[in-house]
């Protein structure tokens, strides 16, 4: 039978932990500053524009037309927060304006084809 390795005995107690040329003692912890540019925010001022002329329910294409003007402005004056502010209430009133319109298109669309697969 074949014996397996030899296992060696290493002693811990002189070994150094660290970078060499440390001194021993309590440790420096170095700290680095990362500085992180954020994007502006985004105003969806195009998105709100096409939900305005295309798919107005209920004057949200107005409404997200208006929101997205302000969260320009306030990102033209610096207010970001503002500018955060009114540009996520545009995107919301956008989505909603937008799933509406394809709900009632689809919907138009479903009963078109009803209508004239019963009329046939």
């Amino acid at each position: 039978m074949y014996p397996g390795p030899q296992v060696e005995a290493a002693a811990l107690e002189n070994r150094r932990y660290g970078p060499p040329g440390q001194p021993e003692g309590p440790r420096l912890v170095q700290y680095t500053t990362v500085n992180i540019t954020t994007d502006p925010p985004r105003d969806y001022i195009i998105w709100s524009f096409c939900c305005f002329l295309y798919s107005n329910p209920f004057c949200l294409g107005l409404a997200a037309l208006i929101f997205s003007v302000r969260a320009r402005d306030r990102k033209v004056v610096g207010d970001l927060q503002g500018a955060q502010h009114y540009g996520s209430t545009a995107r919301c009133l956008n989505i909603i304006s937008t799933v509406l319109v394809s709900i009632l298109t689809l919907t138009v669309f479903i009963v078109t084809i009803a209508l004239a697969a019963a009329a046939a």
